[in-house]
């Protein structure tokens, strides 16, 4: 398994939190890793994210877990588990905070020639996550 991370202590409860990044046509406001996403996040929603590591590319997902206000999680991949990936988005609460975390991880067998094809997402996340940050506790 291969994997990609960010976490981000954000002075907000969850549901504020939640309502600023459950809001998908909000992303691209403040995340400026992100283009676009093609529809709201719902349980068993199909999107596609266009990220600017990769522009003009359209990333299909579904939404497999959503379980407000504490995690969604999109998954994409080949057919037959042969690539896939599984982005969770999650939010625990930390006393008066709460720890933001967005985890990608991959798997399949065709994962060691695919990951190797795949940008280095690592910037884009902590951009997502100082994005969301700012967005939260700044309004900006």
């Amino acid at each position: 398994m291969e994997f990609y991370e960010a976490t981000s202590t954000i002075a907000a409860t969850p549901a504020e939190l939640w309502a600023v990044l459950s809001d998908s046509a909000g992303w691209s406001t403040w995340s400026s890793g992100v283009e676009s996403v093609s529809a709201p996040i719902a349980l068993g929603a199909k999107l596609s994210v266009v990220s600017k590591v990769a522009p003009g590319r359209a990333f299909p997902v579904k939404v497999t877990v959503y379980d407000a206000p504490h995690r969604f999680v999109f998954t994409g991949g080949m057919p037959l588990g042969l690539f896939a990936g599984e982005r969770t988005y999650s939010l625990t609460p930390e006393g008066e905070n709460t720890m933001f975390r967005m985890r990608e991880e991959y798997t399949g067998p065709l994962l060691g020639a695919i990951f190797k094809s795949i940008p280095d997402l690592a910037p884009s996340f902590e951009q997502f996550a100082n994005g969301l940050t700012k967005r939260v506790e700044t309004g900006a």
